[in-house]
């Protein structure tokens, strides 16, 4: 969650300092009038009883030993160590109390944003692949606000802070940290670790937290799509395998690679978008429409543009196709 400028190890050392200064002053005060306090050992004053004497009475623990005699000493008291005095205690329950507060001003902030949040984004792993991830979400419009990152790494909290993103501090894998990143409300959760078997039992977590979310993962191998499959994923992209295709295929075909990228950036050029089916289009064609169309989810299901259960468009229909960024989306 959002914090404050400063940090805590700041606030620590302004009221040390704040202490350490009433603590002087008192000792200098008390030493200096020094011959009207009276000592049961009757052997004067020295700088440590000033110190002693300083501290017990800052404190309030005043054992007596050390006491002011003289009607000077004793107005001192009244106008200067007395207020110390006063300086010292709120300097210390003020801390004590501080700390508790903006403890309780936390969780409670974080119980309100939990109560308040839905249909939200939750990306665990703000790497290289939960970046892109973000970048992307982000080009299709998403607001930052609906976009929580989990992750352990500070650094990359911070960047993520940075953007307007809700951040959360913690292991993906642990249900806390999840619940406390509304995963049980949230509407889609992208798991971008860094690991396969990270990824595996994040997916089992957060499919036990969120039944009906959409969970989307990428690994690295193969041989563990159907591992984050069967913990719940509705779609595995194989990282590595990926990346290997589009190499394969620059070698060969370097235009290929250029389209797929301008495709799966939705900032520029052209990208891959959805939308429902307008009235109008209903009854016919997908292949005949103005747009071009690469799919139909038809009842949770996707079909090729060219497959005959899609010939006719039908009411609650979605198409996938291809749309073009205009500049004032660019921007």
């Amino acid at each position: 969650m959002p914090e404050r400028g400063h940090g805590p190890a700041g606030a620590i050392l302004r009221r040390v300092g704040t202490a350490a200064l009433a603590l002087t002053v008192t000792v200098v005060v008390v030493y200096l009038g020094r011959d009207g306090y009276r000592d049961v050992n009757e052997d004067g004053i020295s700088w440590l009883d000033a110190v002693y004497y300083a501290t017990v009475s800052l404190s309030t623990t005043g054992y007596g030993d050390i006491t002011p005699a003289s009607d000077s000493a004793r107005l001192i008291n009244i106008l200067v160590i007395t207020p110390l005095r006063l300086l010292f205690l709120i300097v210390l329950v003020g801390t004590t109390l501080e700390l508790l507060t903006e403890r309780s001003r936390q969780a409670f902030k974080v119980q309100r944003w939990r109560s308040r949040v839905r249909n939200h984004v939750v990306v665990v792993g703000y790497g290289t692949k939960g970046g892109a991830a973000v970048d992307t979400l982000l080009g299709d419009g998403t607001d930052p606000s609906a976009i929580v990152v989990v992750d352990n790494n500070p650094e990359r909290l911070r960047l993520a802070g940075a953007r307007g993103l809700v951040t959360v501090n913690g292991n993906g894998t642990r249900s806390e940290v999840l619940r406390t990143a509304g995963v049980p409300r949230a509407a889609s959760i992208v798991v971008a670790t860094s690991r396969d078997d990270t990824a595996v039992l994040v997916t089992l977590t957060a499919r036990e937290l969120a039944p009906s979310a959409t969970i989307v993962a990428a690994v690295r191998e193969t041989e563990n799509v159907h591992l984050v499959r069967q913990s719940g994923a509705d779609s595995v992209v194989v990282s590595e395998e990926t990346a290997g295709r589009l190499l394969g295929m620059a070698t060969t075909t370097p235009n290929v690679v250029n389209v797929i990228e301008d495709l799966l950036t939705p900032d520029v050029g052209f990208s891959i978008s959805e939308r429902p089916v307008e009235q109008s289009e209903r009854g016919g064609s997908p292949r005949h429409l103005s747009d071009i169309v690469l799919g139909v989810v038809r009842g949770g299901e996707l079909h090729r543009v060219d497959s005959p259960r899609v010939d006719a468009l039908e009411p609650g229909d979605r198409l996938l196709y291809v749309k073009k960024v205009t500049p004032a989306e660019d921007s």
